[in-house]
């Protein structure tokens, strides 16, 4: 992808992390962007209450990764690492 489009989904993407952070601040966690690949998967890091809750991948699949779905639509998967 070229750093046009790349800087385009990333401020995207950014955007919509800021719209789900009061969700995870409010039970004293976060999220943090780590990457966004070529293959169009944006790899974040839950710290926080997030990095130890037994829910964390519920979380990112069906609140995080679904908002990203659908305001980014290039997006293909959310990944934690």
């Amino acid at each position: 992808m070229d750093a046009t489009k790349r800087e385009m989904l990333l401020e995207q993407v950014k955007v919509t992390l800021d719209r789900v952070r009061p969700y995870l601040q409010s039970d004293g966690g976060d999220i943090e962007l780590v990457e966004l690949t070529d293959n169009f998967k944006v790899k974040v890091r839950l710290i926080g209450a997030c990095s130890g809750c037994p829910f964390s991948m519920e979380t990112l699949k069906a609140g995080v990764e679904q908002a990203l779905l659908k305001e980014v639509p290039e997006i293909v998967e959310v990944v934690a690492v």
